[in-house]
């Protein structure tokens, strides 16, 4: 299957709160979306790793992404090393993205910025002929993406580019509203969590009404990436 956008998360839920309304943009546009959680999630303190899985497929159907994969990943144990690396460029070989978009390069969870530079290495290692990997007893091809950008998180990062969102933005609240167990709840019994208060939600807000009112849209998600951008034109940039 060839995508034309995979997004990847260190937990579910990382996609919906940060850049889902890029993707569902791009998605309106024809351009094929896949969807990766690296863990199950399953050190969050609320819900549990099969509610997440099924929270996460929820919000894939809702999206109309293509597909989503959890690599399995140890929560909490997230390591930019040799096998889990290796397991990712076997997706990205399969999958053979055009742009990958991942998490924020640091923030306030580590597995976020562990996550940044998991994908971003292995998108590189991925393009080497000599760096073998095989998917189901077939060796690969190799295939690096054309861009690899962070979207941003829960700390207040600088974006290097903004993407208005406004049209989607409340697509992209009932998305987030998938992932019921983890977030605003006042009928939950579960123990309250820093993302679970009904001020961070509104916090994921004014980030995107913040990023928006630079390009004079409503709502905006914000991009960070190592090697800058090229346009064609001046008239390209709002």
């Amino acid at each position: 299957m060839k995508l034309d956008i995979l997004a990847i998360g260190a937990h579910p839920d990382d996609i919906e709160l940060s850049c889902s309304g890029t993707l569902l943009l791009h998605i309106a546009q024809g351009k094929s979306v896949g969807l990766i959680d690296l863990s199950k999630g399953e050190m969050g303190t609320r819900g549990t790793p099969e509610i997440r899985l099924q929270e996460g497929e929820r919000a894939r159907q809702l999206m109309k992404a293509q597909t989503r994969d959890n690599l399995g990943f140890k929560d909490g144990a997230l390591a930019n090393d040799y096998s889990h690396q290796q397991e990712l460029i076997r997706y990205l070989r399969f999958y053979r993205p055009e742009i990958v978009l991942c998490n924020a390069p640091q923030d306030r969870h580590p597995d976020h910025g562990l996550a940044a530079n998991l994908v971003a290495d292995a998108c590189f290692y991925s393009g080497l002929t000599k760096r073998l990997s095989h998917w189901n007893q077939t060796q690969q091809t190799a295939w690096r993406p054309r861009a690899v950008y962070h979207y941003i998180q829960d700390e207040f990062l600088k974006p290097d580019f903004v993407i208005d969102i406004s049209s989607v933005i409340e697509e992209k609240r009932a998305l987030i509203g998938c992932f019921a167990s983890q977030f605003y709840n006042p009928q939950s019994k579960e123990p309250e969590t820093p993302i679970s208060t009904k001020n961070f939600l509104q916090s994921v807000e004014s980030k995107m009404a913040v990023f928006g009112r630079a390009i004079a849209a409503d709502y905006a998600e914000g991009f960070i990436c190592h090697r800058y951008p090229g346009v064609k034109s001046l008239f390209d940039l709002s």
